[in-house]
């Protein structure tokens, strides 16, 4: 499931799209809110969207909540039969999310980015830091669309730009906002080949 993934949104572009879609920023956040990575990986930080009163913040969040007993980060969290009207909700920005096959290392990296739109958002959800943490962010995962199906079992769920808001203030079901993407809006390419 998706561990890793990649962030090349210039702050800019970023800017015109909230623009676009009538959603406000803070006056105080820049280029620096929104840094470049190629890859972001479990435990690493990363730039989030979340509501902070009538603007959607961005914010360095950790990727993976801390387990509360045994095991590892909670980096994936399934959607499907569950409520997040209680949730605290966020987006992750990214250019582009990884997934990999095969069953040795290195496996095959495949690269997916959005179709038509150079900004994808992937829904999430955050936590408050503990012991002198940074907040924590997971990702949402459902069921995987015809673009992901050839490569994972699982997708992450990728929340079109014009449903930003609606994620983030929940304003419409949310059997309608944590779906499989549909045919064609998903691009892959292998970017790794892996062992055999």
């Amino acid at each position: 499931m998706c561990n890793d993934y990649e962030q090349h949104i210039r702050y800019a572009e970023y800017c015109k799209t909230m623009q676009d879609l009538a959603l406000g920023i803070p006056a105080h956040q820049g280029e620096a809110d929104l840094p470049q990575a190629d890859d972001i990986r479990i435990g690493d930080l990363g730039p989030v969207m979340r509501a902070s009163g009538n603007v959607i913040e961005l914010t360095q969040m950790r990727f993976g909540f801390q387990p509360k007993g045994r095991g590892g980060p909670v980096f994936n969290f399934r959607s499907e039969g569950r409520d997040f009207s209680d949730s605290r909700r966020c987006l992750i920005p990214a250019s582009a999310f990884f997934e990999f096959t095969g069953k040795k290392y290195p496996k095959a990296k495949h690269r997916f980015t959005l179709a038509d739109y150079p900004i994808m958002a992937i829904a999430g959800l955050w936590r408050d830091g503990e012991a002198n943490q940074p907040p924590a962010f997971t990702m949402l995962t459902t069921a995987p669309g015809p673009d992901v199906a050839p490569i994972h079992d699982r997708q992450v769920v990728v929340v079109p730009p014009q449903r930003w808001a609606d994620w983030i203030y929940l304003s419409r079901p949310e059997g309608e906002l944590l779906a499989p993407s549909p045919a064609g809006i998903l691009r892959v390419e292998k970017v790794r080949a892996g062992s055999d």
